[in-house]
């Protein structure tokens, strides 16, 4: 039984069809793990590092930064007294990750995100293309956790690392510490 051209062109149609509704809802699925862009227009995305580098986290592109945000439960080390000196900051996340040739631009500062106080610091690094851009490493102790983040691209400023730190305080991030706090 031999098919017509037109039977062919249908047959060809509709699969082309299947495919592009397939990769749609791949697509969406996708988007829907991930999480939705919230209304200042922070954007998920897949979570860069391996599990040896940082616990799993959430990752995040605004429009001048990214934001990479991640738990550290039952941390040790400065525990009664938070993170107080950029020592402990540097024990609490390592921004090597982004860039081993990390330098620190200058003294960390003390930094609250929501009701609880940490500490953060400035680095600047190298990306893969050789460009310099600039990081901040923040953590955020509460009781024993600790919430750890590294908001790279322009930290220099400091009113940009502002719209970063509100960022940390805002629903879509607070969601999902509170989430990951209950689940332990």
């Amino acid at each position: 039984m031999k098919l017509s051209r037109q039977t062919l062109v249908y047959l060809a149609w509709a699969a082309a069809q299947v495919a592009v509704l397939g990769g749609v809802a791949w697509f969406g699925d996708r988007q829907m793990q991930l999480g939705y862009t919230d209304a200042a227009g922070w954007r998920p995305f897949t979570w860069p590092f391996s599990t040896k580098e940082a616990p799993p986290g959430r990752a995040y592109s605004g429009d001048e930064h990214d934001v990479y945000v991640w738990l550290t439960l039952g941390a040790e080390g400065d525990c009664p007294d938070g993170i107080a000196t950029d020592e402990a900051l540097e024990r609490a996340i390592d921004i090597r990750i982004l860039d081993p040739r990390f330098v620190p631009v200058g003294p960390g500062e003390r930094v609250r995100v929501t009701d609880a106080f940490g500490r953060a610091r400035v680095y600047v690094h190298k990306r893969h293309n050789g460009a310099q851009r600039y990081g901040e490493a923040v953590a955020i102790p509460y009781n024993c956790d600790v919430l750890t983040a590294i908001i790279d691209g322009d930290a220099r400023d400091p009113t940009k690392r502002r719209v970063a730190r509100e960022f940390l305080e805002s629903n879509t991030v607070q969601v999902w510490v509170l989430k990951a706090l209950e689940e332990r």
